[in-house]
């Protein structure tokens, strides 16, 4: 039951652009230290990991609550996860 918004985010070669940002230096070098041990390869990667679950959670906070609330109250009323992902697919 992936939305559309997400299978997008799962293609590989997806179009990607570069942008500046300023960290303070302090900030940089923690994600280069705890970058290895999240098994990142370096702190960039862990940066766009932070941005995306960021992301993730404030689109399924705004963008999508009302759908989720509705998913999980069906759900807290016993309707089997198969007739939530057929109705689901129907609407999308």
């Amino acid at each position: 039951m992936l939305s559309e918004r997400l299978k997008k985010r799962l293609i590989k070669d997806r179009p990607m652009t570069s942008i500046t940002l300023r960290i303070p230096v302090d900030v940089v070098e923690s994600m280069k230290e705890i970058a290895p041990h999240k098994g990142f390869s370096g702190y960039q990667t862990l940066l766009k990991s932070y941005i995306s679950e960021g992301l993730r959670n404030d689109e399924a906070k705004y963008l999508n609550s009302s759908t989720a609330q509705l998913i999980a109250a069906l759900k807290r009323h016993g309707v089997p996860d198969n007739i939530i992902e057929e109705a689901t697919r129907e609407v999308a």
